[in-house]
Order: C-alpha cells, then structure tokens, then sequence
C-alpha cells in the first residue's frame, strides 16, 4: 500500500513521476510505474497529465502504452490543454495519429494555441497540417493569439507558403477578423522575414488590401514598420490607402519613421505614393517625431525635406527636438535646431527638450540645447527640470553642466521633489556630494519618498546614507511613501544602512508610511535580520498601525511562519484584534481562506500548521 500511495505524490513543480517519466519518454520506466500503480489519469504539473507530456515528447510508444493503460486522451489541462495540441506543436505526425486513432478530438479549445491546427501551424509542419484536416479540424476556427489558422500561417517565424496555401485549400476565411494583427494578409505584412511571397498569396485569393484592426491598424502600416519595401510596393499596388488612419503609429509613414531598421527607403517610397508628412495621431504624433527618437538623421531630414513641420505638437515626447533629444543623438538635435525647432517648447514626458536631453545622460546634447538658448530651469515634464533628470539618470558630468548653466539646485517640483532626492534614490554619491556641494537643502521635503535621506534608505545605499547624515539630514524626517527613513530601509532589507540609522537616533518605534512601522515593513518582507535588528533595538511588538494591526497581524497575514518560529516575543500580541475585529489567527486563517488553490484536505493541513505556529510561536 505504500508503494501504491508513493508512486503517485507529486513531485517538485507538480505532475508526479509518471507524467516526468512520459516527458522523457522513458517507456520501460513508464511501464514499471504502470504496474505500481500509477494513476495514468492524474492531474497537475506544467503538462496536465502524462499523456500530454508524452505527447508533446512526441514518444509514439509512451503514447501506445498509456492508451493502453486507459488514459484519457481527451483529458483538458496543462500547458497545451490537451495531447493531440502537445502532439501538433511537437511536429509529430505519427503521434497525432495514434491520438487521433484513439479518438482525440481535433478541434478541441484550450491551451497556448487554442487548438491542435494553430499548434501545428506554429510548428511549421504542413503534413501534420495536413492530417488535422483530413481528420476534420476545422479550418476557421476562432480563438488564440492569432484567432485563426490561416493568421498564425501568415504571422509564422518560417513563413510556409505551403501551409497557408493548404488551409486556403481547405477553405480558410481570407476576410477572418480578430487575433493580434487583425487579419491574415497584416500578419503576412508585419511577419519576422516580411514575407512578400504570402502577401502575394493572399491578395491573389481576394484579401481586402485595405482591411482595417489589429495592431497595425492594416497591412501597409505593418509592412512600414517591419522595414520591406518590397511588400510596401506590393500592397501599395494592390491599391492600399498610403494615408489610411489608425493603428498603433496612426499611418504608414510614421510606422516607417519609427521602425528599428529605420527604413529612409520605405519614407521615400511612401511619400512618392502621396504620404501626407504632416499627418498626426499614433504614437509618436507624426512621422517626423517618430524619426528623431529614432535616432535616424537621413530619415529626418527627407521628412523636413518633403514639408514636415519642424514644431508640430502632440505624441509621447511633445514634439520632435524633444524626441531627438531624448534619444540622446547630437546629430539629429542639431539638424532639428537648424531646421528651426523651437529649443524651448514645452510638452511631452519630458516636458521639454532640455529634460529629455538630462535623462538620456548625453552631455553633448545638453550642450548644445544651452548653446542653442534651452532654459535651464524650465518646469514641467516627469522630472520637474533638467537638473533632476540628470541627478535621476546618474550623470555626475550632466549635472555639472547645468549647475554650471546656473540650474537651481533647489527646484521644487517632479518625481522626486527635487534633485538632491533623485540622486539619493539612484544611488549617485558621486552626484549627491556635488549637489550638496552646490547648495542642495538636505533636509527639502516633497517628492514621492519625502526627503533625501528616505530615498538613499529605500535604495539601500550606506554611502549616499552616511553623506546625507554627514551633511544634516534629520534622520527622524516624516513623510514620503515609507514615513521615516528607517521604514525605507527595513523596507529594502538593509541591515547595514539600518544599524547607521539607528546609530544616527533613528527612532525604532516611528510609525506611519505605508507599512506602519519599521518593524512591520521588515516583517511583511519577511526580513530575519533586519526584523532582529529592531528587535534588538528595542521595537515595540505590540505597537499597531492605523488600521489596528500589531506586527503579529503583518506576519500571520503575509505566511512569515519563519519569522513567527524565530521571533517568539511576537506572540505578545496573539489576542490582540484589528479595527476591524481580528485577531492575527483570524486573520491568518481569512488570507489563506482567499488565496489557497489547492487540494481541501491539504488546505485543512495547512491551516493547522499555521495554527501551531502562531500558538507555539
């Protein structure tokens, strides 16, 4: 009975060792487990079941033998919810028809691929493509990333202009919506090798050249921004809009302006075809943005060339000198600038071009933004200013740019509040020690950590801490996302910068921020040391946080049995109820109540584990 009972526990990463066995198709293995056993039909791990991952093994005996054993191959679960989709995407013609044999069932949904046609397809093996059909899969049938059979053949890495003749053959909806790219002739258009050959395929069946939806709004956009003018040229032929709207980058043009390749040719072939180079909407709001954070100086100026408005507002970077200089490329901020871009405008993330330049660490383009008249201490934008940018991106040498361009070193305003607080959180002490240099206030409030001293302690940085402390930052400061300092670093799990702080007068039984106290923010990380290091220091187990909740709360809530095992001085607090009534055993027994997936009988074993620990803790 034991052995009976044995063979069957799961082992590590779920499945147990039958459905391992299968996976490695260790058929004389199988066979012992067999005998011993095994339920050929059990549940759990990566594959569901033996039978898939034998499957997906493309092991046609392993297969045999579990059949034989009463598996049932129609079973769901599993990464590819069932055998036959294992058997497809595996390449095995010869085991997906012994599953088929046995009575799988060819269009059955689930799994990565949605259904054993689309699995193949992904395989790129056109007789499995082929036996699926002839069994009766259905060719249209909806569901996966791709939605249908023929978009997966269209959008595959190896690009079978068999398969998708194939399912064409087999009657394939050429018009088929839905799935990533919207339909199959804009998958074939955004394809990883740009296959013209099927582009060519579908428009001779009859694909709508000018089909709207998915990613790229249609087939053009997806050819600019895949970089093939060849299939541009297709398509533009076969009497595709060059000004059609919509999609992730609004056109073609700005598709092609944005592409990785940046593809100067694809500009020239689209504006050839009319390209309105002003158009906007998409991401970058025009093709001239698009290519200045592309970094692309011919690109740029074809486009500047054919009428594109050097100013033109809107997109993610505001305009196209923010764009460049956001990109960190000199060359094309200084083509923009010659071309008339306004060096002070404002919008975008980085609210201006000097910003954007401070964040991509490139002292040349900050340079030449200055000299071109930037602002040095304009507001607005993520940062606030150009200075905090820099101190946020590490860029000592930036920073001694615009202080030397007289940049307020106490500017208000942006992520951090203020310069000096962006450095501390980035960990610079490099930068930290010339903006205190420079004047910085140490003790300046604002900003998501509140001050300087709790961003170097939430970035873990006992250097940035110690040059804070040398220069009189008070390290009993409230504010910011932890409260205090010391929460940050119990926070990060810090025992070195903690024992500085603590050294330094840092109160241990501080409350507020978002964990209530240090104390409680180390446990809910489930820090041993630095929850000893309080404790050491003298942190009140009993003490509550806004809502009533002790440290013994934080840890039964969160599972740290480990901490309640090592720390018995928690248990002070075991009667101790929440606002809300709740004592920590309750509210143990509420957390594992909401989050357990698992078998009952195990949940009833887990809870009386956690119950022990907290009584016996």
């Amino acid at each position: 009975m034991r052995q009976r009972v044995g063979v069957n526990v799961e082992i590590e990463g779920g499945g147990g060792a039958l459905q391992a066995a299968s996976f490695g198709g260790y058929e004389s293995l199988v066979e012992i487990l067999l005998e011993a056993g095994a339920d050929v039909n059990a549940q759990g791990g990566h594959y569901g079941n033996a039978i898939q991952a034998a499957a997906w093994n493309g092991s046609p005996r392993t297969v045999q033998i579990l059949l034989g054993a009463g598996a049932d191959v129609n079973a769901q679960g599993g990464h590819y919810g069932n055998a036959i989709q294992a058997a497809a995407v595996n390449g095995s013609p010869r085991t997906v028809q012994i599953l088929l044999g046995a009575g799988a069932n060819v269009n059955a949904q689930g799994g990565l691929y949605s259904n054993a046609l689309q699995a193949a397809i992904g395989n790129g093996s056109p007789r499995t493509v082929q036996i699926l059909l002839e069994a009766g899969a259905n060719v249209n049938a909806q569901g996966g990333h791709y939605g249908n059979a023929l978009q997966a053949a269209a959008a595959a890495y190896n690009g079978s202009s068999e398969i998708v003749q194939i399912l064409l053959e087999a009657g394939a909806d050429i018009h088929a919506q839905g799935g990533r790219y919207g339909n199959a002739l804009q998958a074939a258009a955004a394809a990883h090798n740009g296959s013209s050959e099927i582009v060519q395929i579908l428009l001779e069946a009859g694909a709508d050249v000018k089909a709207q939806g998915g990613e790229y709004g249609n087939a053009l956009q997806a050819a600019a921004w895949n970089g093939s003018p060849e299939t541009v040229q297709i398509l533009l032929e076969a009497g595709a809009d060059v000004h059609a709207q919509g999609g992730e980058y609004g056109n073609a043009l700005q598709a092609a302006a944005a592409a990785h390749n940046g593809s100067s040719e694809i500009v020239q072939i689209l504006l050839e075809a009319g390209a309105d180079v002003k158009a906007q909407g998409g991401e970058y709001g025009n093709a001239l943005q698009a290519a200045a954070w592309n970094g692309s100086p011919e690109t740029v100026q074809i486009l500047l060339g054919a009428g594109a408005n050097v100013n033109a507002q809107g997109g993610q970077y505001g305009n196209a000198l923010q764009a460049a200089a956001g990109n960190g490329s000199p060359e094309t901020v200084q083509i923009l600038l010659r071309a008339g871009a306004n060096v002070n405008a404002q919008g975008g993330h980085y609210g201006n071009a000097l910003q954007a330049a401070a964040r991509s660490r490139s002292p040349k383009t900050v340079q030449i933004l200055l000299r071109a008249g930037a602002d040095v201490n304009a507001q607005g934008g993520h940062y606030g200013n150009a200075l905090q940018a820099a101190a946020g991106s590490r860029s000592p040498e930036t920073v001694q740019i615009l202080l030397g361009a007289g940049a307020n070193v106490n500017a208000q305003g942006g992520q951090y509040g203020n310069a000096l607080q962006a450095a501390a959180w980035n960990g610079s002490p490099e930068t930290v020690q010339i903006l205190l240099g420079a004047g910085a206030n140490v003790n300046a409030q604002g900003g998501h950590y509140g001050n300087a001293l709790q961003a170097a302690a939430g970035n873990g940085s006992p250097r940035t801490v110690q040059i804070l402390l040398g220069a009189g930052a008070d390290v009993k400061a409230q504010g910011g996302e932890y409260g205090n300092a010391l929460q940050a670093a119990a926070s990060r799990g810090s025992p070195e910068t903690m024992q500085i702080l603590l050294g330094a007068g840092a109160d241990v039984n501080t409350q507020g921020g978002k964990y209530g106290s240090p104390l409680s923010a180390a446990i809910h990380k489930g820090y041993v040391d630095e929850v000893q290091i309080l404790l050491h220091a003298g942190a009140d187990s009993l003490l509550a946080d806004e809502l009533g909740r002790t440290p013994l709360h934080i840890a039964a809530s969160n599972n740290m049995l480990h901490i309640l095992r090592r720390f018995p001085q928690l248990a002070l607090a075991l009667n101790k109820r929440s606002h809300f009534l709740q004592t920590p055993l309750h509210l143990a027994m509420v957390m594992v109540d909401m989050s357990w997936t698992g078998h009952p009988i195990t949940k009833l074993y887990y809870r009386k584990y956690i119950i022990t620990a907290l009584i016996w803790c």
